[in-house]
């Protein structure tokens, strides 16, 4: 984590007046961290690709299930944040044909790009790859029915900063559907910087004026919770 919060503030810093000597000292801290296993900063597209895709990952997903609980509908606008390899992105691109749309958004070129030939392959061609900023998503309207964002929330720095950047690409009517490992179950639950709860998001909803309107008991790990204005 402390990787990827390094090069986040330096991303951030490049807008200011910053000295080449004091740039140098942040990037040579980065590469002094010990390596976050599961942060983007610390891991190759192509190493990435490997743990995303994995048969044994991909089988917990319930890919098919979440879809389905999120009801979209034919011609609907929906928002992959984070959308890693691609694992979603397409079959939200075939649940809402061909006249919907899916930004498929994440902050490594490598990522953006493998989506991109990814939905090539797979004849979905309303999937637009999106390369996103730490803290928005960058996305090119603000037309979006659904974001879902699945396994990501605890990967953003300024959760709450995140949300709020997002909320203004969403339709009045539109949703934000969050799923995140219980912290106690999770991967990273000896690293309480990589954790967030149902409370916490609820609270940074609230905050941009969104609360829960369903709830899918989906996983024993996770849990999954959509919000709406």
């Amino acid at each position: 984590m402390k990787q990827i919060l390094a090069l986040m503030k330096i991303s951030r810093a490049a807008f200011h007046p910053l000295s080449l000597a004091t740039a140098a000292v942040l990037l040579a801290g980065v590469a002094l961290c010990p390596p976050a296993a599961a942060q983007l900063g610390a891991r190759s597209t192509e190493e990435w690709l490997k743990t995303l895709d994995s048969a044994n990952r991909v089988g917990k997903l319930k890919i098919d299930e979440v879809v389905a609980a999120l009801k979209l509908k034919p011609n609907s606008v929906v928002a992959d944040i984070g959308a890693g390899s691609g694992t979603f992105t397409v079959p939200l691109a075939k649940a809402v044909a061909q006249g919907g749309t899916v930004y498929a958004v994440d902050i490594e070129q490598g990522l953006v790009d493998h989506i991109a030939r990814r939905a090539k392959e797979q004849n979905t061609p309303n999937v637009r790859a999106v390369l996103g900023k730490f803290t928005d998503p960058n996305l090119p309207a603000r037309n979006v029915d659904l974001a879902l964002i699945y396994d990501v929330l605890h990967h953003i720095e300024n959760r709450a900063e995140y949300l709020k950047n997002l909320a203004p690409y969403l339709k009045a009517k539109g949703q934000i559907a969050v799923i995140d490992f219980h912290p106690e179950l999770g991967p990273h639950k000896s690293d309480p910087a990589l954790q967030v709860t149902k409370d916490q998001t609820k609270a940074w909803m609230a905050s941009i004026g969104f609360k829960p309107v369903a709830e899918h008991a989906l996983y024993t790990d996770k849990w999954f919770v959509v919000y709406s204005r």
